[in-house]
Parts: structure tokens; sequence; C-alpha cells
């Protein structure tokens, strides 16, 4: 299992200088938002990507999979009732998918809630209609540039569409592509779940549905900085033979976004220690 870290936590720092403190601190790779990269990520230029790859190089880290990937351009949504729109957001995430294979990714993790709520004057089984169809696309482009997508589950209070596990799946198994699975986000399964994260992992990894994690604490913060306890979902994992990454993904830098990383590195890897048969 790697350890990456969410790189919008470090995202007032030049790229080179995030890959390096990341790796000071413990992380083997950064899992990278577009929009910390450029304020419209689809114009990267072929020289700026190369750039980005060789900082996480020289750095000793992965560039692990991409993350956040509809905020910027702005304008972009799954469920607009614009077929326009929802073509255009179709064929950026193409592109986003293209950038993760360039840069080394082996993932991205599709959350972006406010570009696949329902919008007002839409019924709900229409609107994930259109969400099955961009996903369909996008596995389509994941499949042949080679990585995984996985929809992510959000809460409700971000988005009504696809708030549980349950949902997801239902979703992945309707597209069928071999590419395409879920995730489990800690705090996001902590504020909308009925079963915990371990009995979650439990249920789910053995199907195969599940092939990313981010951790978190359910009052947004990092692992370790709540009262959600993160030692029984690292167990989960070990128990059911993860091998995929482990994001560090806080939403609210205490005391700052460097501390706030750091923390969560050592608090994380102590839990692989203290937990990993190996040692």
């Amino acid at each position: 299992m790697r350890l990456a870290l969410c790189n919008e936590v470090l995202r007032e720092r030049e790229f080179a200088a995030q890959c390096a403190f990341a790796a000071a601190v413990g992380y083997d790779g950064l899992e990278v938002a577009p929009f910390t990269l450029a304020d419209d990520p689809l114009t990267l230029s072929t020289a700026r990507i190369g750039e980005v790859r060789s900082a996480a190089a020289a750095a000793g880290v992965a560039i692990t999979g991409l993350h956040w990937l509809l905020v910027k351009p702005d304008g972009l949504s799954i469920t607009s009732p614009d077929a326009a729109v929802r073509a255009r957001t179709i064929d950026a995430i193409r592109r986003i998918v293209e950038l993760c294979a360039t840069l080394g990714g082996r993932y991205l993790v599709h959350g972006s809630p406010a570009q696949r709520r329902t919008p007002p004057g839409i019924d709900r089984a229409t609107a994930r209609a259109w969400i099955a169809e961009a996903l369909a696309a996008a596995a389509h482009a994941a499949q042949q540039a080679g990585v995984i997508y996985l929809l992510e589950p959000l809460p409700r209070d971000e988005t009504d569409q696809v708030n549980t596990l349950d949902e997801a799946v239902a979703l992945v198994r309707e597209v069928g592509s071999p590419v395409l699975a879920t995730m489990l986000d800690a705090k996001s399964a902590a504020l909308t779940e009925t079963a915990s994260a371990p009995e979650l992992l439990a249920r789910w990894l053995p199907e195969g549905v599940i092939r990313h994690v981010q951790l978190n604490d359910r009052n947004r913060r990092g692992p370790g900085q709540g009262h959600d306890r993160i030692a029984p979902i690292v167990a989960a994992l070990i128990a059911g033979g993860y091998r995929g990454d482990i994001a560090i993904e806080p939403f609210e830098y205490v005391p700052d976004g460097p501390a706030c990383a750091a923390r969560a590195a050592g608090y994380v890897r102590g839990l692989l220690e203290a937990l990993s048969p190996s040692h």
C-alpha cells in the first residue's frame, strides 16, 4: 500500500516544493487535483506536464492519481439539462483521463459533487441516466489509457446523486466496465452509510469494486484529528488484502496544511507498522 497526500493541502507551494515536502514527511506519492496545476488543466502544455512529472521523479514520489476532476474549467456538469454542456464535460473527462496516464497516475477519483447534482426541473432518474452515460464514456477512455476510473460516493449535503457505496456499485455494475469501480472515503462513509467503514470494506473488498481509499475524519480534518477511529479501517484493509493506495484528504487544515499533512503521515504510518503482520 502506498501512502499519498492529496496535493491541494499544499496548494500554496510550487509543485516541486509540494513533492519535496511530501517525500520528506513520509509520503510515497501525491494524489493531484488538476485545478492546482492550472486554472484550466485542459490547456496544460506538453512542457508543463513534463515539468510536473520531472518534479515528482526528482523528489522520489509518484503521482498516484487524480481527483477533484471537474472543478476547472468552470461550467462543467454531467447532469446539465443542456446536452452541449454534458458533451463538453465528457470531452473534458476524456482529456483528464489522458492527463492522468501521461503523468503516470493509475486512477482517477470522480467526486465533483456540484457537477453531478440533479438540476431544478429534472427528475433524479433522468440525471442518473446522464451520470451513467458519462461514466461509460469515462470508462472507455480509461481502458484505452490503462488507468482505472473510480466513482466516489459523497454525503447528501454535497450532492443528491450517488451517496452510498450500494448506489455507486449499482452504477458501476450497470456500466459494466472492468476499469470502472468505486472507492471509500472515510469522512463520507461516516456521514452517510449505516454500516461502519470496516464493515463496508469487509463486504466490498472481496467483490473487487473498492479500488481506492481516502482517509479523513467526519469533522473534515485529517485522520486522527477527530473522534473517528482509523485503526479499524487500516486493519480491515490489511485483512482484506488491499493493495491499492491510501490517500490523505483533509478539508480543514489544522493548524495549517503542512503540519496537518505531516501529522497524518506519521499517524497512518504508525498504524500500518503496528497492524501489519510483516512488522
